[in-house]
């Protein structure tokens, strides 16, 4: 693609997906990007479709996309610095997450407490500087994710995995559209893949760890999304999962690709487009979730799991991770995937219907940031 080429150089300079498009011509510029960004959803003019429909473009082109696939595999610029400083005291606490070493593991916890654990502007880098950081901590074996407590008076001070995407920050106009794709581009996708290096392909080497999830209470949405690429998930045995995509009118991440993987394509379109809730206990939820335990026994579950995954070391942890990648989704697989997935949330984000569904739904119009 011969404005990617440009625009990188023949390739050789990574443009994360908001640097590119910032530099993309034709499209929509800062100025009117940040009155935009003013609006509430209703009241958005559309800017940022020119940027779903470029993106796609460059994803649908083999070399550019993996390119930009590649790009957003390494770390942010600001992770060393946050590397360091975790690497001198153990611990580092980053807006929307906190990492946090325990033995041989790398612990990073997802907080929003205000609103449940979802995801949003406010916790999308901290929560990739997190992965990033405890991905490529030496003194780490294995990388636990965890949701933090929460405040809301239902749940007080009980852990929740997550509720999925902010929908009162997505109806308010908070949510731009390129947080879809640097999220899922992003540390969605360095949850699958690990880290990359700038002079390698990603299937070629990265540096990757293990990723034990505990779900407690439930994953909902994208925090159900991010249950697919994990290696193991333990869920206590009261959660649940649900991708309620109908509902919200958007698409749920890379779930269309990757949930058939565990519980086939009936029960993925009843999840994804008929609102179907898994109970993590349930014989579907088995097939998403490994080991299933009671509330009081998430702690000592997750400390048990570490101890045997590590007690004859995670040598060969990175190379069996690629080995069933290889087969299961390769990279291209994934850029294709994404092409799609960019043209087609753009219209779903910029949706009246989207709106409608929010308010109908969510109450969103009488919800406070």
């Amino acid at each position: 693609m011969d404005l990617y080429d440009r625009l990188t150089e023949r390739r050789t300079r990574f443009l994360r997906v908001d640097e590119l498009c910032r530099r993309a011509p034709g499209l929509p510029d800062e100025k009117a990007l940040m009155e935009e960004a003013q609006r509430p959803l209703k009241e958005k003019k559309g800017l940022e479709r020119a940027q779903g429909q470029f993106l796609s473009e460059v994803l649908a082109d083999a070399e550019a996309g993996l390119h930009l696939c590649h790009a957003m595999l390494l770390p942010l610029p600001g992770s060393a610095a946050k590397l360091a400083e975790y690497q001198k005291t153990g611990k580092l606490s980053l807006a929307g997450a906190r990492v946090e070493r325990a033995g041989k593991a790398s612990v990073v916890t997802m907080a929003n407490p205000r609103h449940l654990n979802a995801e949003d502007e406010t916790t999308l880098e901290g929560l990739e500087t997190a992965i990033d950081v405890a991905t490529l901590d030496p003194a780490t074996e294995i990388c636990v994710l965890r949701g933090g407590p929460v405040e809301h008076p239902k749940h007080a001070g009980r852990r929740l995995f997550g509720a999925g995407i902010n929908l009162t920050h997505l109806y308010q106009g908070k949510i731009r559209f390129l947080w879809y794709i640097l999220r899922d581009l992003g540390l969605v996708n360095k949850l699958y893949r690990g880290i990359a290096f700038p002079e390698k392909s990603p299937e070629e080497a990265s540096v990757e760890k293990p990723w034990v999830a505990a779900v407690e209470g439930f994953a909902i949405g994208g925090h159900c999304q991010i249950l697919l690429t994990m290696d193991y998930t333990i869920a206590a045995e009261d959660a649940y999962l649900t991708l309620p995509a109908r509902k919200e009118g958007i698409i749920p991440g890379a779930a269309n690709l990757r949930m058939p993987r565990f519980v086939g394509d009936r029960v993925t379109r009843q999840a994804i487009m008929n609102e179907r809730r898994i109970e993590c206990a349930s014989a579907e939820g088995r097939m998403i979730c490994d080991e299933i335990v009671p509330a009081g026994r998430i702690d000592s579950a997750v400390e048990e799991t570490v101890g045997r995954l590590t007690s004859s070391g995670v040598v060969s942890a990175a190379g069996n991770r690629r080995a069933i990648r290889i087969a299961q989704e390769p990279l291209d697989l994934f850029r294709r995937y994404m092409s799609v997935y960019a043209r087609e949330q753009a219209d779903c984000h910029l949706s009246p219907a989207l709106v409608r569904n929010l308010e109908r739904n969510w109450d969103a119009a009488n919800r406070r940031a």
